[in-house]
């Protein structure tokens, strides 16, 4: 094993997500390939030991009447080309085997107390494990076990879904098999039980799996029972065998080691990351939480070292920017007060000729619910600040082509997606489109399936509005950019989610959507803020990117290394 290899590009390959996985199937790789410890030109040769097996199983056969089954000895001209260490040789299963049957073929009828029925969910996490194993008569046990008689040292391998799967039986306790588990029995003299495991778990063997796997019924993958004595694999020495799986074991326990490691050293992040954000909505003082948004905003690339952490990242960034923690508040800004007195002259002029504004304030709904905003900052319900355009009531007919419909499939967080496409026949816009025609500048709102999406509109083509669609027209009080991502930041989402009503999929009645409460900075402030969030989602998009390249380019350097620290040891 080329270990300075390794070595030299560590710390960058074990910062792949699955490198600790990959070490561990890389180590055992090399193990059954006999490249994991030196030979020694003293041990017995495999050729000789397989001689052994043969005679052995020739005696069994004679004295205790048991049925040699499957494909004979082989010589290697017969086998696939593998290149082998001294004193190896190649084989198969059916040869070094004395025994290799599977278990009932019939689901059993199971029992509160028995005998354990093992099937592979048994020890899919690696070893033999009954503590959620169903159990069986023992009339029907005793019925089983003249089949299959399972005994310590024992290989069972998994022979019908993930195939391969081999676990040794550690246990003189007596349990039955399932038909999807496969048992193979050898003498213990010649096999070492530890090896033959790591064998057939081994990469080296998958190959094997695939050339004999068959569709069986319901599963896709099936190995039969008469096809396993043909899988060919490379014999060591005995000797060597049991250095071999002394040297696994120890790789294994670094690999242990290396995972404690490195889950602490993600626990820690994890942790740091969470407090950080944990303390940007939960400061005493608007000067501690002001500290604490600066500290995470100066770290966000020592915080941010997964693709996953983004869209948390990208929801603290709302938080800040709807609690007013994330652009520097200017006691010359035109105040908040002063803008709603403005907007409220706005909206009464509109009152006057168009019903769908209310010329009277709402009534704020949840005043209890709202978050902490600073004291410049004044509140307005939802209908005091935008006009609504609602469609909601029926479905309009759909066409394949036409004017473009706009429908809450359509509506993500912060843009409009025009796919899926759905259209509107030109007669029926203009005999739906009535309520009034959303522009360039008006907020969409989804309020339900899903509820809580906002995009500003942005497209200049002509469109329809679906029903489970709201446009929103400020009246001049909030900033359409910062009205959207305040609606889809979460401490807004939070009183829509306990306003709405609805089991399967929630939604939200107008009458309610109405009274909600919005946050209402200085418009100059509203402007910096909307500003600062462009500027940090920008940084987000660019650290997804980063770090998603960083994980390819590890992945790829791992699979380089192990690649070519194999090529080295052959």
């Amino acid at each position: 094993m080329n270990a300075q290899l390794l070595l030299a590009h560590f710390n960058r390959i074990s910062d792949a997500t699955d490198a600790i996985p990959r070490l561990r199937r890389f180590i055992v790789d090399l193990a059954v390939r006999g490249k994991l410890v030196e030979p020694d030109p003293a041990d017995e040769p495999a050729s000789e030991l397989l001689n052994k097996i043969r005679a052995e199983k020739a005696r069994l056969v004679k004295q205790e009447n048991i049925q040699q089954r499957g494909q004979s000895a082989s010589t290697a001209t017969d086998l696939p080309l593998v290149v082998m260490p001294q004193g190896w040789v190649l084989t198969t299963l059916g040869e070094i085997a004395h025994k290799i049957t599977d278990g009932a073929h019939k689901t059993p009828t199971y029992v509160d107390r028995g005998v354990p029925f093992i099937s592979v969910k048994d020890f899919s996490g690696g070893k033999l494990d009954f503590s959620h194993t169903r159990l069986i008569s023992p009339q029907e046990h005793a019925m089983l076990f003249k089949r299959c008689d399972p005994r310590r040292g024992d290989i069972l391998i998994c022979r019908i879904g993930t195939l391969g799967k081999a676990v040794l039986v550690d246990t003189d306790r007596e349990f039955s098999l399932f038909v999807s588990v496969g048992l193979i029995r050898f003498s213990q003299n010649f096999i070492a039980p530890l090896f033959f495991r790591l064998l057939l778990n081994s990469p080296l063997l998958e190959s094997e799996y695939n050339r004999i796997k068959v569709g069986g019924g319901t599963h896709t993958n099936k190995l039969n029972l008469g096809d396993l004595h043909t899988i060919v694999f490379p014999l060591p020495p005995l000797a060597e065998q049991y250095r071999i799986v002394v040297k696994v074991d120890e790789l294994m326990e670094l690999c242990d080691r290396l995972q404690a490691s490195r889950d602490e050293q993600e626990h820690r992040r994890h942790r740091l990351a969470t407090l950080s954000l944990h303390s940007l909505s939960n400061g005493s003082t608007p000067a501690e939480s002001q500290n604490n948004a600066r500290f995470y905003l100066d770290h966000l690339r020592q915080l941010t070292i997964r693709p996953q952490q983004i869209p948390v990242l990208r929801q603290a960034v709302l938080n800040l920017a709807v609690r007013g923690q994330i652009a520097a508040q200017d006691p010359n800004d035109e105040s908040s007060a002063a803008l709603l007195v403005q907007n409220d002259q706005a909206r009464q002029n509109i009152a006057k000729k168009d019903r769908r504004a209310d010329a009277e304030r709402q009534v704020l709904l949840a005043p209890e619910s709202r978050w902490n905003v600073p004291t410049s900052w004044d509140w307005g319900a939802l209908a005091d600040l935008v006009l609504f355009i609602d469609y909601r009531g029926k479905t309009p007919t759909k066409t394949g082509h036409g004017v473009r419909l706009i429908t809450a499939k359509n509506v993500k967080k912060g843009f409009i997606n025009i796919s899926p496409e759905e259209f509107l026949s030109e007669r029926d816009y203009h005999t739906w489109m009535t309520r009034g025609l959303p522009r360039v500048g008006d907020v969409l709102f989804t309020t339900e399936a899903p509820m809580g999406n906002a995009a500003v509109v942005r497209l200049s083509e002509r469109f329809a509005l679906a029903q489970r669609v709201i446009c929103f027209r400020p009246y001049g009080a909030v900033n359409p950019d910062f009205l959207a991502l305040q609606l889809f930041a979460e401490p807004f989402l939070s009183i829509l989610e306990k306003t709405a009503t609805g089991l399967t999929a929630k939604g939200i009645k107008a009458a309610k959507l109405k009274r909600l409460p919005i946050a209402v900075p200085p418009l100059a402030e509203q402007l910096r803020i909307v500003a600062r969030v462009d500027e940090l989602m920008a940084l987000c998009d660019k650290l997804e990117a980063q770090l998603a390249t960083a994980q390819t380019e590890t992945s790829r350097l791992l699979e380089a290394v192990l690649h070519q620290t194999l090529a080295q040891t052959a």
